[in-house]
């Protein structure tokens, strides 16, 4: 079968040829239908030499398909089954220490796997289980998002809106920092308050709430901006390696991390997709371009989030 592998630092990721997977006991083997792309996946390249336990790795974390063959153990679920894979569940991430669904077909851990409902596109199913997921998480099971809190959300991107519609659902009061203007309507079509192109503008506002899905030296700008004394911010993204914060400024408030999230938090965003409560904006491409698509992502060309779709 096909896979994207990465094979080492330095080298462009490349289209292989690799056996078919067989599950394990508790595991089932998925045809991917469709597989999102993400800045993590750059991430885990950059790093992964020194990281990953195995080279070449095909990457690949945000997956949907269709099981077709199941191991031993395996209860409530069976051949055919429409699923999406959490990942940051059981199995350790898909891309950076077990192998991603960049390919034909993925070996999933059961307890990992989220049902996808009935008339939902698979490249929606496919880019909720990390971009749905961790925004979802990060705002509404980190941050407690609700009515009545005045809930800032720095970079509109792929988890940026995600997050920022689950507010506005939440009745919270938000408001947008995002320096690409060409998606300004897109977040005030989303129901905020207010979009700037800079988080410095926000400093001294008072606000309850921001969570940073960019991380690109912009978490100084959220300490900032929320209160003293019940002030929260929630960091997810990691645009950087390292940022610095001055420590007077995080006196009385509170700097917590998001990572990943649960497979109750992709159904429950599986629900949201499919009512059209959130309306992510993406682009589908061919299995064929995710090499060149990586690479649309490596240069910040990409607005919303890619998916390939393949198979039938």
């Amino acid at each position: 079968m096909r896979a994207w592998q990465f094979e080492g630092s330095g080298k462009p990721i490349a289209l292989n040829e690799v056996p078919e997977p067989t599950p394990g006991a508790g595991e089932v083997v998925i045809d991917v239908k469709a597989a999102g792309l993400c800045h993590s996946d750059i991430m885990y390249m950059e790093v992964g030499e020194g990281t990953m336990p195995f080279l070449p790795m095909t990457q690949g974390h945000e997956n949907a398909g269709v099981i077709s063959a199941v191991g031993d153990g395996v209860e409530g679920w069976k051949v055919g089954d429409v699923v999406g894979v959490c990942s940051s569940g059981v199995r350790p991430p898909l891309g950076m220490f077990t192998p991603g669904g960049f390919a034909d077909k993925l070996v999933a851990d059961a307890l990992d796997l989220a049902r996808v409902p009935e008339g939902l596109d698979l490249s929606l199913a496919a880019l909720a289980t990390d971009a749905g997921m961790t925004s979802y998480h990060a705002m509404i099971k980190v941050g407690h998002a609700s009515t009545g809190m005045k809930v800032g959300v720095i970079g509109y991107g792929g988890l940026g809106q995600i997050g920022t519609r689950a507010a506005v659902l939440a009745g919270a009061e938000v408001h947008v920092a995002e320096t690409k203007e060409s998606v300004w309507d897109l977040a005030r079509a989303a129901g905020v308050a207010d979009v700037v192109g800079d988080a410095s503008e926000w400093a001294g506002k008072g606000f309850d709430l921001v969570v940073d899905y960019a991380g690109f030296d912009t978490t100084q700008k959220a300490v900032d901006a929320v209160k003293r004394g019940t002030g929260t911010v929630v960091q997810v993204g990691l645009g950087l390696p390292t940022f610095t914060i001055q420590s007077a400024s995080i006196l009385g408030k509170t700097l917590v991390g998001s990572l990943g999230g649960t497979v109750q938090d992709i159904e429950e965003v599986f629900g949201l997709l499919l009512d059209r409560e959130i309306e992510p904006a993406y682009t589908d491409i061919a299995f064929e371009e995710i090499g060149a698509g990586l690479e649309r992502l490596r240069r910040n060309e990409v607005s919303g989030r890619l998916v390939a779709r393949f198979g039938d």
